[in-house]
């Protein structure tokens, strides 16, 4: 099982790193939806806040990247049954809290986000 070594912004830098890193052709200038980029050097990149709302290419990368997400979601729900995922796709909505208090949080979650941490806690207090 994973431990929690990053939280969500530096798994996401590290992540786009890596993705970019990994493009067989070298990019001469990188778009990034957001206010941070990854630290790659001899690389131009720039980042725009709220890009995909007006930059096509984030538009069309977040489209393809959330559509990806969500398939993967609707999977994941179906090795979890009754975790929801396949409706709020992981997202923290009330109706995801509450079926992570009554199923078991999986290996998949993060165990140091809050809301997730709590019902953790919660439940060692009853056992």
């Amino acid at each position: 099982m994973a431990k929690n070594k990053f939280n969500i912004l530096n798994a996401t830098l590290i992540s786009m790193k890596r993705a970019i890193k990994n493009l067989k052709k070298k990019p001469g200038l990188v778009l990034i939806d957001g206010n941070k980029t990854p630290k790659i050097n001899g690389l131009r990149m720039k980042a725009i806040i709220k890009g995909d709302s007006k930059i096509p290419e984030i538009s069309a990368a977040s489209i393809i990247a959330k559509v990806h997400r969500d398939f993967y979601m609707i999977n994941l729900s179906k090795k979890n049954p009754g975790s929801g995922l396949e409706k709020n796709y992981g997202y923290g909505t009330k109706q995801h809290m509450l079926a992570l208090k009554k199923i078991d949080i999986t290996k998949f979650h993060r165990k140091t986000f809050y809301p997730v941490n709590k019902i953790l806690t919660q439940k060692k207090k009853k056992d």
